[in-house]
C-alpha cells in the first residue's frame, strides 16, 4: 500500500513550548487504481490507426483457345501524362469492321464540371443505378426491407449484365498513381459495380501516343 507519512515532533526551543504536531498519513493506493482505471479506458475506447486499402478487381489471363467475345457493354478508360484521360465504348477496332468504323479515342477531364467532366460523364452513364437503389434505400427507411437484403438488392442493380458498364481502367507508362485512384474513386461515387484494371494492347497505346505527343 502507497502511503506518504509526515510525522510531526513537539519539544521547546527557546524556552517556549510548541504544540504537538499530529503525523498525517496519506494513502496513495486510491490514486494509483484511478490511475490505472484511466489507463485501460482510454486504451479500450481509443479508435486505432486503420490500414487503408482499395479492392481492385484484376482480370484473369485470358485463354488463347477461347472464341473472342465483343465487349458490347464496355467503357474503356485509357490515362496518360499530364492528368489526361481518354475513353472508348465498346469493342476496340484499330480498323473498320463489319461496316463498323475504327475506334477513336474521346478526351474528359478531372474537373467536376463542364461537358468532357469526367464526374459528369458517369454521373449520366449510371443516372438509372442511382435511381434503382434511391428507390431501394426508400423502402429500406420505412422498414419495409431488412438491411441485408437491400445490400443484396443494390449489389444484383449494379451487376446487371444488360444494362450496368463495365469499365476496363488501363494506364501507359506515364500515367500517375494519383490519376488511377482517383478515377476509381469517380467510379465508386457514382455507385459502379463492374471495374477492372488490365494492360492496355499496343493499337490502344498507338493512339494515346498520338493524342500526348
Amino acid at each position: 500500500m502507497a502511503e506518504i507519512s509526515d510525522s510531526g515532533g513537539g519539544g521547546h526551543k527557546g524556552g517556549k513550548k510548541r504544540a504537538k504536531k499530529q503525523s498525517t498519513r496519506i494513502d496513495m493506493t486510491p490514486m494509483v487504481d484511478l490511475a490505472f482505471l484511466l489507463l485501460t479506458f482510454f486504451v479500450l475506447t481509443s479508435t486505432f490507426s486503420k490500414p487503408k486499402s482499395m479492392e481492385l478487381t484484376f482480370p484473369a489471363p485470358p485463354n488463347p483457345n477461347d472464341p473472342k467475345t465483343e465487349i458490347k457493354k464496355g467503357i474503356t478508360f485509357l490515362l496518360s501524362k499530364d492528368d489526361r484521360i481518354f475513353y472508348y465504348e465498346g469493342q476496340f477496332r484499330d480498323k473498320p469492321e463489319e461496316g463498323k468504323p475504327a475506334t477513336e479515342l474521346q478526351e474528359l477531364n478531372f474537373s467536376q464540371d463542364g461537358s468532357k467532366s469526367l464526374h459528369k460523364f458517369l454521373l449520366d452513364k449510371n443516372e438509372w443505378i442511382r435511381t434503382e437503389i434511391k428507390k431501394l434505400d426508400d423502402k429500406l427507411q420505412n422498414k419495409q426491407i431488412a438491411d441485408t437484403t437491400f445490400k443484396r438488392m443494390a449489389k444484383t442493380i449494379k451487376a446487371d449484365k444488360d444494362r450496368a458498364f463495365t469499365y476496363l481502367i488501363k494506364t501507359d507508362d506515364k500515367a500517375t498513381y494519383k490519376n488511377v485512384v482517383d478515377l476509381i474513386d469517380e467510379l465508386n461515387f457514382n455507385l459502379v459495380g463492374k471495374y477492372v484494371i488490365t494492360d492496355i494492347i499496343k493499337p490502344e497505346l498507338d493512339l494515346v501516343n498520338a493524342k500526348v505527343n
